[in-house]
């Protein structure tokens, strides 16, 4: 028998059942009263956990926060991708990738700019933040096979502006003066500057 078929211990079992409440809880809480109205001492008592367990998963807030975000912004990218496959257009396939993304961020704007924070100023060799550093990387992977369509872009002038893209994106969605922005006026932004970076 291989490893890969071995069944699950209790052990293993109780500790994904504790990550699974823990991620609940969290999300519950983020989204109804916001990242930093939420404390790690009512994340643990909503998933039914003491505090120094719930920091056995997650030393901080941020990680906690990313813990939940990674998931939905990898759903996003998901749907991103498979919205593009049917667009012809690479502008338009490349806003299709980055529009659910932005509809993720915009959720709650307060922890959107807080998992952007945490994701970029965050210790990579973390798991959760080397697990968000992997979705950023997933999206610019994505983005430059869009690029590459349009036989004017080389392989690496495609990952190059693929960075650009998922700047351009990732301040367009972090910048303070973009907190009352709606997704619309920020794709807009997004479509204007993109578009001057793309071959005519």
């Amino acid at each position: 028998m291989s490893l890969a078929s071995q069944p699950v211990g209790r052990r293993e079992r109780n500790k994904q059942d504790k990550l699974d409440r823990i991620t609940a809880a969290a999300g519950e809480l983020f989204a109804r009263l916001g990242v930093d109205e939420v404390t790690t001492q009512q994340i643990a008592e909503k998933a039914d956990i003491g505090t120094g367990t719930l920091f056995l998963y997650a030393k901080t807030k941020g990680e906690l926060l990313l813990l939940v975000q990674n998931a939905h912004y990898a759903e996003a990218l998901e749907q991103g991708r498979a919205d593009a496959a049917s667009i012809p257009g690479v502008l338009d396939a490349v806003l299709a990738i980055v529009r659910p993304i932005v509809e993720c961020n915009r959720v709650q704007i307060d922890n959107g700019r807080t998992y952007l924070r945490e994701m970029v100023f965050g210790d990579p060799e973390e798991p959760r933040h080397r697990e968000a550093l992997a979705i950023v990387a997933q999206t610019e992977e994505a983005v430059a096979a869009v690029l590459r369509r349009d036989e004017r872009v080389g392989e690496g002038d495609a990952a190059t502006l693929a960075r650009i893209v998922s700047a351009v994106m990732f301040l367009g969605m972090a910048a303070s003066v973009n907190i009352a922005s709606s997704v619309e006026e920020i794709m807009q932004d997004i479509r204007r500057q993109v578009g001057v970076l793309l071959p005519r």
